[in-house]
């Protein structure tokens, strides 16, 4: 909800952050921000619109051409080091930020906030290393040719309420190390802990302008960063209908996207894999952060003569999932992160129940823990169910199964997304041979939910452009010149090429 100027409150309140420092919007507005867990408002924003885009991105130009840029690649290092270590002085302060906005475990946040300073050292390694190349003359003696690789300018970035900071950094770190500035408009659902993070690497060396956070309640604030003339480059991660948008506004711009959208990852289980292990995995991949996050994986598609005991095993364990309090260190799953999501994940619940389709646990609200609680979901049905083929982004896994190898890759591929999948088996040859069948921009071997700075992470199909994380993620924000210098200063004809 917004809040009108001048309104008084008693609630922690976070301003935009705007050329070093934090600023309320030019309209007064703020909006408030709720803690799913305890059900009420803890702090409130700034509600900015279209003007105040205006001035962070106008603060971004203005560091792009200046300071940052003559910085250089060995200054951008020294800072990027010094970022990674304020992260880490920073971690717990940060975590319970993400805790109030989203309702994700403490002990998660934590684990996430102390391992983020990684990227910027690993990015910034990369910094000093940007390299054009040399290329053989086209005639000899007539012209010498090289390349540059420069920073593509101003980024705006659009991130998600179910990892902010984690996402943020999968484009953060890597267009810092090309040499661009960023203006992020951070999820209405969690914007605290970016704001509260562009202050600590501010604080830390990083300049004024460099990161600017633009908060808003409605989607004016976003749409503006998207389709803004000043911007060079929009770095997303969201839903794949809102990035659809969010790419027709930066293309009527010509300006590059990067996607990150949404998935249905499949988990493929074969007999011979260790079923306990797999249900390990299972639990790991679709329950752990309350099925929120866009690898989830929700699709089991397991080999019909194991079904039933690895469906159980899951069963069981997802029964002793313990939820509550997200700040005690014994909860293992907290609630859903806002009021749309969770009645979206009980919608596709009863969805399920009237196509007829067998719920082996959960499928309902906590009713003992009141809030945004649904419990741990495992629903038996076939490929062509509705709860198996859409996006739930919950708590939720879907079961059905498989024959054989063939069967397994066509299922497991039969989704227009292509974000992440993982293959449980114990032999090798199958392993490498299901890897290179399935359509995903990431499959784990016996394992799930895996990331790190120095490996790509991205989508095929509907689940994204582009590759965040990675030597490969600097690609995305430069760009490639090509110089050709006249080396016999003679006189060319006019009318020809070359």
């Amino acid at each position: 909800m917004t809040i009108a100027p001048g309104t008084a409150t008693d609630l922690q309140h976070f301003g935009m952050f705007i050329d070093g420092k934090q600023v309320d919007a030019l309209s007064g507005r703020t909006f408030e921000s709720q803690n799913p867990y305890a059900g009420e408002p803890w702090a409130t924003i700034a509600d900015g619109g279209p003007e105040d885009v205006d001035r962070a991105v106008a603060s971004s130009r203005t560091a792009f051409e200046g300071e940052w840029r003559e910085l250089g690649g060995f200054g951008r290092a020294r800072v990027m080091r010094r970022l990674a270590d304020a992260i880490t002085d920073n971690a717990e302060r940060l975590a319970l930020l993400e805790v109030n906005d989203s309702g994700k475990l403490l002990r998660e946040m934590r684990g996430q906030l102390n391992g983020l300073g990684a990227w910027y050292s690993y990015f910034s390694g990369l910094a000093d290393k940007l390299e054009g190349r040399t290329v053989p003359q086209l005639a000899p003696q007539t012209y010498f040719g090289y390349t540059l690789r420069e920073p593509i300018g101003v980024v705006g970035a659009i991130t998600p309420w179910n990892s902010p900071l984690l996402l943020l950094t999968f484009k953060l770190a890597p267009l810092l190390a090309a040499g661009c500035t960023c203006v992020v408009k951070p999820s209405e659902h969690a914007p605290a802990s970016t704001i509260a993070f562009a202050e600590v690497l501010h604080e830390a060396g990083l300049p004024a302008g460099v990161l600017n956070v633009v908060t808003g309640w409605d989607r004016s604030t976003g749409e503006a960063l998207a389709s803004h003339t000043g911007i060079d480059k929009v770095a997303f991660t969201g839903s794949t209908a809102t990035g659809a948008k969010v790419a027709q506004a930066a293309v009527a711009n010509i300006n590059r996207v990067t996607l990150e959208l949404g998935g249905k990852s499949p988990q493929v289980v074969f007999a011979d894999a260790d079923l306990d292990a797999a249900a390990n995995g299972l639990v790991a991949g679709v329950f752990a952060a309350t099925g929120q996050t866009c690898m989830a994986g929700s699709r089991l598609i397991v080999h019909e003569s194991v079904r039933d005991e690895l469906v159980a095993k899951v069963v069981a364990r997802a029964e002793t999932i313990l939820q509550g309090d997200p700040t005690q260190a014994d909860t293992e799953m907290g609630p859903v992160a806002n009021q749309p999501q969770y009645d979206k994940v009980l919608g596709y619940l009863q969805g399920a129940r009237d196509e007829g389709w067998t719920i082996a646990t959960g499928g309902e609200p906590n009713d003992d823990l009141g809030g945004l609680f649904v419990k741990p979901t495992v629903v038996v049905a076939e490929h062509d169910a509705t709860i198996a083929r859409e996006e739930v982004f919950g708590p939720v896994l879907t079961a059905y199964t498989f024959r054989d190898e063939d069967e397994a890759i066509r299922l497991a591929n039969d989704t227009p997304y292509g974000l992440a999948g993982a293959v449980w088996t114990k032999d090798v040859h199958r392993a490498h041979r299901m890897v290179a069948a399935i359509k995903a921009g990431t499959v784990w071997v016996n394992a799930y939910r895996v990331v790190a700075p120095n490996m790509p992470f991205g989508g095929y199909g509907l689940s994204g452009i582009g590759r965040e994380n990675g030597a490969a993620a600097v690609e995305e924000y430069l760009e490639t010149k090509s110089v050709y210098i006249e080396l016999t200063g003679g006189t060319r004809d006019p009318f020809t090429l070359g």
